[in-house]
């Protein structure tokens, strides 16, 4: 095996080969509306094999392995309903990486704009799973 990180989908790494630094990567739950919010030139991975299968939090961890985030956001809760996704995601993203919080229709047009290159279908099944993430860079060696 010559490959340094665990990420070995062809679709979801040719996606990741044409992102640059600043680039977005969407890893949506399984009641994202795909048809209708998503930039239309970004490339669509479907890892949804069923409901359950695979979260949001096992395509992060594996993302994570192959590609450094400069910043991730997630989508508000409505008052009053904390999302428990969003306490893991902080501590799978670390410190390092700043969480923001856009409101439903804002995150949407976040994920319209163009530089959202990669939308990841999951089978998450917990309601604002959402995780919008900034391609970082990989410094000089």
């Amino acid at each position: 095996m010559m490959l340094r990180y665990t990420l070995t989908h062809r679709p979801t790494l040719s996606a990741l080969a044409s992102l640059g630094h600043g680039s977005k990567v969407l890893v949506a739950d399984g009641n994202y509306p795909f048809a209708t919010a998503m930039n239309p030139r970004a490339e669509l991975v479907h890892l949804n094999w069923r409901p359950g299968l695979l979260d949001v939090d096992e395509v992060l961890t594996t993302l994570l392995d192959a590609v450094p985030f400069d910043a991730a956001t997630v989508m508000t809760p409505p008052p009053d309903a904390p999302v428990a996704a969003h306490d893991g995601y902080r501590r799978i993203l670390g410190p390092d990486v700043p969480l923001g919080t856009l409101d439903r229709f804002a995150f949407y047009d976040a994920v319209r704009a163009p530089e959202t290159g990669l939308v990841i279908a999951t089978g998450d099944q917990r309601s604002h799973a959402n995780l919008l993430l900034e391609v970082g860079f990989v410094a000089a060696r």
